[in-house]
């Protein structure tokens, strides 16, 4: 990713200024002010909003292990099997995920930040939350406190209480339980509903549609996880049915 040199490569410079421009320094405010500047086209997503997406990554995660008191091996391997980053920047990220670990601001101001940026698309968004359950998963164990983190970004999201679950349920082991959770369904709903609803959520979360709205290109294995999920709930959803 093109951001990583760019970026997280001038965090030595870290100095106070906004939620994330207190972490990542000069550059990274100077990519905020961007993102509150200018809205870029919507066809060629803007450094910005993907510096911001990918730190935000970063910054929730070590809230998220703060919340918990521990990061483990599985989680640390999670984040770096989300974010293919280069062996010379893997200590910068580090710098940044420690430096946000050790601030004393709650994880809200970045949140809040981040939604604001990606207000009008509440995929990328979602995609975002999802890394952070993929990462809270990582040990094989779901500890309350990190699921009471992912509930309250979630709802600094603007996401309702059905949309979490409907995440919850597809990143914590039980997805195939229930596949009318993962699309988000009721099963008095109609073929047709339920096939219109699959179809809408394809569409919002297709890598290329998340891309264009601001999602690092580094995040597409997550996303395409996330494709295969939503299939596999519509296809067993259409085998009990009996849907052609």
């Amino acid at each position: 990713m093109a951001i990583w040199g760019k970026i997280l490569g001038g965090t030595a410079g870290l100095m106070m200024g906004g939620p994330l421009g207190a972490l990542l320094g000069g550059l990274a405010g100077h990519a905020y002010d961007r993102l509150k500047g200018e809205p870029g086209d919507e066809n060629e997503p803007s450094l910005a909003k993907q510096t911001t997406f990918a730190i935000g990554v970063i910054v929730l995660s070590a809230k998220m292990a703060k919340a918990d008191g521990t990061v483990t091996r599985d989680e640390v391997d999670a984040f770096k099997q989300i974010f293919h980053i280069p062996p010379d920047e893997i200590k910068n990220v580090g710098r940044v995920f420690d430096q946000a670990r050790k601030d004393s601001r709650g994880f809200e101001p970045y949140a809040k930040q981040i939604a604001r940026l990606f207000r009008e698309n509440p995929a990328v968004l979602e995609e975002l939350l999802g890394g952070l359950f993929h990462i809270a998963t990582a040990d094989g164990v779901s500890h309350p406190d990190e699921i009471d983190f992912l509930k309250k970004c979630s709802d600094i999201f603007g996401f309702d209480e059905a949309t979490f679950q409907r995440m919850r349920v597809a990143h914590m082991g039980a997805a195939m339980d229930d596949p009318y959770t993962i699309l988000g369904v009721n099963r008095d709903m109609s073929d047709k509903e339920i096939q219109k609803a699959w179809r809408d959520l394809v569409r919002e979360h297709h890598p290329d549609t998340l891309v264009a709205q601001g999602m690092p290109e580094d995040f597409i294995e997550v996303a395409t996880e996330k494709i295969a999920t939503i299939n596999a709930a519509y296809d067993e959803i259409a085998k009990q049915r009996g849907m052609t």
